[in-house]
């Protein structure tokens, strides 16, 4: 199982439980939460009622004024309110009040005048100076029917003489709990989808960045050039930086291993012919063979210099992840730098050269690193070309890329080789002079191509060799 779908199974796992939990939690104390507020409510309207009744429950005429009518038409009020949208057309409370035997001497209700309430918690407590308080069901089989009641002492002279108590249905308050809950489960739900999604973001993105770093260290073994991902900081960037450190110290060792055994290899040829030259020339010879193999030495002298120098160039390039620098480079003028530098080569061999590039025309790239590539191409076409042969050069925009073309007259390349012209040190020979080169000028134009994000052909055409580059 992926590494970033095991972080959001974890992830999702905490989140579920204490998103469970904690509404669970909250929503057991909403019901308890409700009734403890409108207990407290009821507390304060019985002592407030205890204080207007006492006159008249002192004096007896309780039931003889305006009260019983009064609580009557109480009863029949309409308050026509809108409650946090939630609509009370009716009043729910009940008041009564019981003597100091707790016999019931006033009912809103009307019902249960000189009926003993003696008994009752919130009458019971009250008369013996206690806080008395009761929740009764109105129905012994519904548990929803529960009425809560909370009486009030009515005193004279600190002694208590009587019970004020109001009531109030529990069903009366369902609506509000019910619409808390509600609100509360879409804000929970809510919130723990908006946590979800942050947490499947979050497996995502680590998933994205440790398979950019297996991404780069798969390429990396592949041999292919690639830069090293980039973060803002944190330990994916100390395990980016460090994975690069292993890289750069892997690969140079390796490099300057392959480099030694590849110089050592091509600097025997050279070696040994300028060794076996200046044993010769140790002894008596005529002038004109000291000369051939004086000459001798300083060709081989060239050539391993000419080596040397291409090496460098080549592991130069070879170890750069990148450019230095990108600039709009035009293809004309870089191409006059180069054949300038070969005019003398190519006026003393009577070639044509055909520009065929537009002065607008321009490639993106390294200036430095493309006219040594292009220097490398021209110089093999002219190697190949016959005496009095043309080279064609032109260039086209497609697809948004530059494609550049290099044509030169000449035999065709057999297939056998064709595979193998940009490997590092093989080389055809001259038709001039039968000779080979060191064999690194192809491999040298290929990784910089590469390295400019470009491509790389060459192919036999009619008349000759065809060299296409791709470029940004």
């Amino acid at each position: 199982m992926p590494l970033g779908i095991r972080i959001f199974l974890v992830y999702l796992m905490f989140i579920g439980l204490t998103g469970y939990f904690v509404l669970n939690t909250v929503m057991e104390e909403i019901r308890p939460g409700v009734r403890q507020s409108t207990e407290e409510t009821l507390v304060d309207t019985a002592n407030l009622l205890a204080e207007i009744l006492r006159d008249d429950f002192k004096a007896g005429t309780l039931s003889e004024n305006r009260w019983p009518q009064l609580l009557n038409e109480y009863g029949e009020r309409q308050p026509n309110a809108s409650i946090w949208g939630l609509a009370k057309n009716q009043v729910n409370h009940r008041i009564y009040v019981t003597d100091a035997r707790g016999i019931v001497v006033l009912d809103s209700s009307g019902t249960a005048v000189g009926q003993d309430y003696s008994r009752w918690n919130d009458v019971y407590l009250t008369l013996r100076g206690q806080y008395g308080a009761r929740s009764t069901r109105s129905d012994p089989q519904d548990a929803g029917s529960s009425v809560m009641h909370v009486g009030a002492p009515i005193r004279d002279n600190g002694q208590i003489i009587g019970v004020v108590t109001v009531a109030k249905p529990n069903s009366s308050l369902q609506p509000y709990v019910e619409r808390t809950e509600r609100r509360l489960l879409g804000y929970g739900a809510g919130l723990i989808v908006l946590g979800l999604l942050f947490g499947a973001l979050l497996s995502w993105w680590l998933s994205a960045s440790l398979r950019r770093l297996t991404a780069y260290a798969q390429a990396v073994s592949e041999g292919r050039r690639v830069a090293v991902p980039h973060y803002r900081g944190g330990e994916l960037q100390q395990l980016a930086t460090a994975v690069e450190q292993m890289r750069t110290q892997l690969e140079g060792k390796a490099y300057v291993e392959r480099y030694v055994h590849t110089l050592t290899h091509e600097l025997k040829s050279p070696l040994a012919a300028i060794r076996g030259a200046a044993e010769l020339l140790e002894g008596e010879m005529p002038t004109e063979q000291r000369q051939r193999f004086v000459s001798n030495i300083d060709s081989e002298s060239a050539r391993l210099q000419q080596l040397i120098e291409r090496l460098l160039n080549l592991a130069q390039v070879e170890q750069r992840q990148g450019l230095e620098e990108r600039v709009e480079v035009p293809l004309a003028a870089l191409l006059d730098q180069v054949l300038q530098a070969q005019a003398a080569r190519i006026e003393g061999r009577h070639l044509r050269i055909e520009q065929n590039v537009a002065a607008g025309i321009s490639l993106s790239g390294e200036p430095f690193l493309l006219r040594q590539a292009l220097g490398n191409l021209l110089e093999n076409a002219l190697d190949f070309t016959p005496v009095g042969g043309v080279v064609r050069c032109s260039a086209v925009r497609v697809d948004g890329q530059l494609a550049f073309t290099l044509f030169n007259e000449t035999a065709a390349i057999p297939d056998y080789a064709l595979p193998r012209l940009t490997e590092r040190f093989y080389s055809l020979p001259r038709p001039e002079t039968g000779r080979k080169s060191t064999g690194l000028g192809l491999n040298f134009v290929e990784e910089v191509i590469k390295l400019h994000g470009g491509a790389l052909q060459i192919g036999n055409v009619d008349g000759g060799v065809e060299v296409r580059l791709r470029l940004p």
